[in-house]
C-alpha cells in the first residue's frame, strides 16, 4: 500500500470514528476506496442567502471535502453544497486559509469548517463576500451565532 493510500486509510478511520455518534455534524457519503471525497452534514447555526440583499438563520448546511492526488501535501478542496451567507465561503469554495500543513488532519479541518459556519471564526480582512464581512464587523454583539463546542477528535 503506497504512503497516500495509507493516509487516505487513516483519514477515513478517523472521520468515521469523529463523527460516528457527533450531534451536530454527520458524515453523508464519501466516494472512493479508501474515500478521497466527503459529504458532511453540519447541524448548527448559522446563515444562509434569502434573496438579492437579505439573509436568514439556516441550521443544516452541506459541505463537500475533496482530497486532491497531492494531498495531503496540498490541502483539501473544500466548498458547499448549501447556500451559506459568510465572509469566508462563496459558493464555489471556503477558505481554509493558508495555514495548512500535512499533518493536520481531516477531523481539525471539519471542526474548523462547523466554527465558521457558526460563526465562531472568520476573517473579514480578506473576504470571498465582501456583504457577509461586512455585516460581522457591523453586528459583532450577534456572534458567534452557535456557541457550541465542535473540537473533534
Amino acid at each position: 500500500m503506497t504512503p497516500r493510500l495509507r493516509r487516505l486509510t487513516a483519514d477515513y478511520q478517523h472521520v468515521w470514528h469523529g463523527l460516528h455518534e457527533h450531534p451536530a455534524i454527520r458524515l453523508v457519503e464519501v466516494e472512493g476506496d479508501p474515500p478521497e471525497r466527503y459529504v458532511i452534514d453540519f447541524h448548527l447555526a448559522g446563515l444562509v442567502p434569502a434573496g438579492n440583499e437579505s439573509f436568514s438563520h439556516g441550521g443544516t448546511h452541506r459541505a463537500e471535502v475533496f482530497l486532491p492526488l497531492d494531498y495531503p501535501r496540498r490541502p483539501p478542496v473544500c466548498r458547499m453544497l448549501t447556500p451559506v451567507f459568510h465572509p469566508n465561503i462563496d459558493p464555489q469554495k471556503i477558505c481554509i486559509g493558508d495555514h495548512w500543513s500535512a499533518g493536520q488532519t481531516l477531523l481539525q479541518l471539519i471542526s474548523r469548517i462547523a466554527e465558521m459556519l457558526a460563526f465562531q471564526s472568520y476573517n473579514v480582512k480578506s473576504p470571498l463576500n465582501a456583504r457577509a464581512a461586512a455585516w460581522a464587523e457591523q453586528h459583532p454583539e450577534a456572534l458567534p451565532l452557535d456557541t457550541r463546542d465542535f473540537t473533534l477528535g
